[in-house]
């Protein structure tokens, strides 16, 4: 079933109203304000779930996921629609704004598309030049082979040693509760994706289990690798992140023959917020994980000779940049993902008086009305635009920062990464925040039992015959 059309135009509405507020800048801000510089770090748009074939996520169900448009992890082509609108959307913004002339052709360095050389960053780049400037045939900057993570965009530790890694794992401890009743909270929403899949009757259900678990899991904070966690917990994240972008991609919010509510909907992305809040949110963490790109829009935030910067990474890079440079992202409105939504763009406009440069923070999406509808975006029809604030920071009345200021956030977060210690380890690389994967005990029907009994059990997410 289709979103309502009521829906559809309340978010419309709200999309509209947020615009005024934040990016359609009045006669009196523009006569005291020219647009400089603006600078977009995205994360890519609609894509095909990460595995496919004898995927974990196709295994839960007995029923048949959606057809997808392109192959494993890949932007499906709805994605790449989706990504043309908003590239003609911010061409008519920046034209509107006097950055660039419309049909803008790029003169030496004014203009960089820098993406990951992952296919589904590379083609949202792509789709998105394709709308911003249709004259001209934008190169995309990327370093590596198809599908290889550039390092830029890879969010793993390239530091390390035993008090900064407890360190890491002491505020992952102590975010939300700890790790285990951060999960625990979610067990309403496991026992809905549970019942809308149908897990009893599925694949899994043979060999494995009827249940999402949590009690294995274990963090891997090692030098050289992205945060990991292991254990039940990553089938429940892999499932909600795919039974997401189905419903992006089908344009329907019924899931296996169940009508979800946007707040259902909401819940299950809470499930991956879990997961990603876990790994890439904390702030000691994310000065080492996303110090790459950190350093990287500093240097264009500060360049005289750069008009437009896109660059196209993942929602983990959105977490930690927004963790490092301790960013208060917006609660979103009109979508489900709680602050970096499929498709989002974290956008620094550079202005100037006359005298001083300021920044203007904004977090930019496609409401799910508008992913689902593939509607075509324009100042009249707005993607949703919610400001982002900095804490310590107070904007100006015109809802903007010195540039100074924000130069100077950039600058402590390299500095906190340039004084971790890179150092030889002699602890184990592995936190266990929940209780060990052997105690895990449950019966085929989900129900956690504290000691085997007469039949079968799942102990440990593997079916064992008493």
């Amino acid at each position: 079933m289709k979103l309502s059309k009521l829906w559809m135009l309340a978010a419309i509405l709200l999309c509209g109203t947020a615009l005024q507020a934040q990016t359609k800048r009045s006669d009196d801000f523009r006569a005291k304000y020219t647009l400089k510089e603006v600078v977009v770090m995205s994360r890519h748009n609609i894509r095909s779930p990460l595995s496919s074939g004898g995927a974990a996520y196709q295994r839960v169900t007995p029923h048949q996921w959606f057809k997808w448009s392109s192959p494993s992890s890949q932007l499906s082509l709805r994605g790449g629609v989706l990504e043309t609108e908003m590239g003609q959307f911010f061409r008519q913004w920046v034209v509107s704004e006097g950055l660039l002339p419309d049909n803008y052709r790029p003169e030496g360095d004014e203009v960089l598309f820098y993406a990951n050389s992952r296919q589904r960053t590379f083609a949202t780049a792509k789709y998105f030049s394709a709308g911003f400037l249709p004259f001209a045939n934008v190169e995309i900057t990327h370093k590596l082979t198809e599908d290889k993570m550039d390092p830029v965009f890879t969010p793993q530790f390239t530091k390390m040693n035993d008090t900064y890694r407890q360190q890491v794992i002491d505020e992952i401890q102590a975010k939300n509760g700890g790790p285990q009743a951060w999960m625990e909270a979610q067990k309403p929403t496991l026992a809905l994706m549970e019942t809308i899949l149908d897990m009893a009757h599925s694949p899994a259900a043979q060999n494995d289990t009827t249940h999402f678990w949590f009690d294995d899991t274990q963090i891997k904070i090692e030098k050289g690798d992205e945060p990991r966690m292991t254990g039940g917990y990553t089938l429940a994240n892999s499932v909600a992140d795919a039974m997401v972008l189905q419903c992006y991609e089908s344009e329907s919010t019924t899931a296996f023959g169940h009508e979800l509510t946007a707040d259902q909907w909401r819940a299950i992305c809470g499930v991956k917020e879990v997961y990603d809040g876990l790994l890439f949110t904390t702030h000691a963490a994310a000065v080492n994980l996303a110090n790459p790109l950190v350093s990287r829009i500093r240097e264009e935030l500060n360049r005289s000779d750069r008009k437009f910067m896109f660059l196209c990474g993942h929602d983990s890079n959105l977490a930690s940049i927004g963790a490092a440079l301790r960013f208060n992202y917006p609660e979103t409105e009109n979508a489900f993902e709680l602050h970096t939504p499929i498709g989002s763009k974290l956008v620094f406009e550079k202005w100037n008086d006359g005298s001083e440069d300021y920044v203007a923070i904004n977090l930019v999406y496609q409401a799910v009305s508008q992913l689902q509808g593939r509607t075509l975006l324009s100042p009249a029809v707005p993607p949703m635009v919610k400001p982002v604030t900095v804490e310590g920071l107070t904007p100006n009345s015109d809802g903007l920062y010195l540039l100074s200021d924000i130069d100077d956030r950039f600058a402590q977060a390299m500095a906190e990464y340039d004084a971790i210690d890179d150092a030889a380890t002699s602890v184990k690389a592995i936190s266990r925040p929940n209780a060990a994967k052997s105690a895990a005990i449950y019966n085929l029907q989900g129900q956690r039992l504290d000691s085997l009994q007469r039949g079968v059990n799942i102990v440990g997410g593997k079916k064992t015959i008493k």
